[in-house]
């Protein structure tokens, strides 16, 4: 027996097995309520009209223009007239909708940072590296005379990589792609190398492709760069803050010319500062105008000097940045204009606060720039190193707060000064060793911030201990003859002998056992192509030392009030 369904049209129960031919009727025939002449008689042909029963309204009037040949909405019935209200007020209610997506395009640029709105649009308008930028410079000829080529920008953050590089494209009148390598993977990178093998082929106009954080890709991503750059097919321009001789490949480095960008100097951040100041000012007034087609400098009404070199270097639209809120911003910005610009539009929607409140919150929001995996990182263990080296212990002492401050860890320095200990200081003082290898077992026991203390008495007692580097470097001249020859052998009187065949063989032979006598005795203890050599120098030797003497006169200068040092010859 063939069960119920509802029909999805009518919400009649009809029989599983006439389903199809319940739909296809109308919904007028094979209803499971009829009774068995009911349903003998309705299943012979019958007017659509004549159901009892009305259907969903949408299938009626469907059904009914097709009867009538009119069209459905010429009908005057009261649903047409519903459905043209809902249709009028889904209409109505798209114009919001499209002046939503305009106003969210607008707040989008409006969001942006000041610091990339506010972009060079010329490479004239470019402030900094004018070892690159000059008209002089070897990248300008080569700009000027349509040969970018692929190059490698290494520098800091905010130094302006990547400004440059887009003004680099513009100038050249290359098409330009940018992608960074933290958010596109190789398969985005070749389908721009094939985009732009295809457009040179078609239309000979060259395209650069700025790669950000180019150090990101290993080393078997960089190799798909080659033959595309090689072949000249795109010209690639690849910025990095990290050493390129570490994080790229040779075959990638032999085929790009690397550029070092410099930190920014006080006088460039200040430059930029002030002539962002006057095209915000500007902005302002006129949120259309370019702001690189205006004056870089806010003048005041009653004066033809930039406001920069008036009292209080106060700014007609902003009053409250003053000198001293210029130099902080300048201070904290440490040559990276991205912070710099960061930083002054936080000044810029300030109102009402005092001077002394806006630099003290303007430095509590800057972080200390510090990369444990980075060169800075390398670069301040090494001037640490070699403070203690050249004992001076203010200049250690900054470097090691510099580190703990930026979240060094403790153990990482206390090694570094385990080394000094014998490096340095060595035989001068035998106790700098134990004391080193002290305070590295309390950083590992105690740990931050108690260990610092630590770590300040080490770096204090290092630096003021007298120095020798007799064993360091007695032990880097035995590593040289080494190197010379690796197989000369062992005299036989200072060989091993155990057994009867090798005191037989002359093992031994001859060796004079020192605590036997009471007097000083001799063993040949070296090769005999190094007997005359002497690798570890007497105390006080200093035959392979240079004399320097404008360094001697310019320590004498700086670090001994001007006095003659006492260990200068008489004459």
């Amino acid at each position: 027996m063939s069960h119920r369904v509802t029909c999805p049209i009518c919400s009649q129960s009809v029989f599983e097995r006439d389903i199809n031919g319940h739909i296809d009727s109308g919904c007028s025939e094979h209803k499971a309520g009829e009774s068995s002449n009911e349903i003998e008689h309705s299943s012979r042909p019958r007017p659509i009209g004549g159901s009892t029963r009305k259907i969903a309204t949408i299938f009626s009037r469907i059904h009914d223009a097709k009867a009538s040949g009119s069209n459905i909405s010429s009908e005057p019935t009261s649903t047409p007239v519903v459905k043209k209200r809902k249709a009028e007020a889904f209409v109505s209610t798209q114009k919001p909708l499209v002046k939503r997506s305009k106003a969210q395009k607008l707040s989008v640029a409006d969001g942006a940072p000041l610091a990339d709105r506010l972009r060079p649009q010329r490479l004239s308008d470019f402030i900094g590296q004018k070892h690159l930028t000059a008209s002089n410079s070897l990248l300008m000829s080569m700009v000027k005379n349509g040969k970018l080529g692929s190059i490698i920008l290494w520098g800091p953050p905010g130094c302006g990589k990547t400004t440059l590089s887009r003004l680099l494209a513009k100038e050249a009148n290359c098409t330009f792609k940018e992608l960074s390598a933290t958010s596109s993977g190789i398969n985005d990178v070749r389908a721009v190398f094939e985009e732009a093998k295809g457009l040179l082929a078609i239309t000979g106009k060259k395209t650069v492709l700025f790669l950000d954080e180019i150090h990101r890709f290993n080393k078997a991503q960089q190799d798909i760069f080659l033959p595309y750059i090689e072949q000249g097919q795109i010209q690639m321009i690849g910025a990095t803050t990290e050493n390129p001789s570490f994080k790229l490949t040779g075959a990638l480095i032999s085929r790009c010319r690397v550029l070092t960008l410099e930190r920014l100097t006080d006088e460039d951040v200040q430059e930029i500062i002030v002539g962002a100041i006057g095209r915000v000012s500007h902005q302002r007034d006129a949120a259309d105008v370019n702001p690189f087609d205006d004056s870089d400098l806010l003048y005041s009404k009653d004066s033809t000097q930039p406001m920069s070199s008036q009292e209080g270097c106060r700014f007609s639209s902003f009053p409250h940045i003053t000198d001293r809120v210029l130099s902080s911003i300048v201070s904290l910005s440490t040559g990276d204009a991205r912070i710099a610009l960061s930083l002054l539009e936080l000044v810029l929607c300030t109102n009402n606060i005092k001077e002394d409140d806006l630099i003290a919150s303007l430095r509590r929001s800057v972080s200390t720039s510090y990369d444990r995996t980075g060169d800075s990182r390398y670069d301040m263990i090494s001037a640490l190193h070699k403070s203690v080296r050249g004992s001076q212990g203010s200049a250690a002492m900054y470097w090691l707060a510099r580190m703990l401050t930026a979240g060094e860890d403790p153990v990482y320095i206390a090694r570094r000064m385990v080394v000094c200990a014998s490096e340095d200081i060595g035989l001068a003082d035998i106790q700098a060793l134990p004391l080193a290898v002290a305070v590295l077992h309390a950083c590992q026991q105690i740990g931050m911030p108690e260990c610092r203390i630590n770590l300040a008495h080490l770096v204090a007692y290092l630096s003021e201990a007298p120095k020798s580097t007799r064993a360091y470097e007695a032990y880097k001249r035995a590593e040289e003859a080494v190197k010379l020859d690796p197989s000369l052998p062992v005299p036989m009187a200072v060989r091993n002998a155990p057994t009867l065949l090798m005191k037989e063989l002359g093992y031994s032979e001859g060796y004079k056992y020192n605590p036997n006598y009471v007097h000083p005795v001799h063993n040949e203890y070296l090769p005999l192509p190094l007997r005359q050599e002497k690798l570890l120098k007497d105390e006080g030797d200093i035959s392979d030392r240079v004399w320097d003497e404008e360094a001697l006169l310019f320590w004498e200068k700086e670090c001994n009030g001007g006095h003659c040092w006492s260990g200068r010859p008489s004459e």
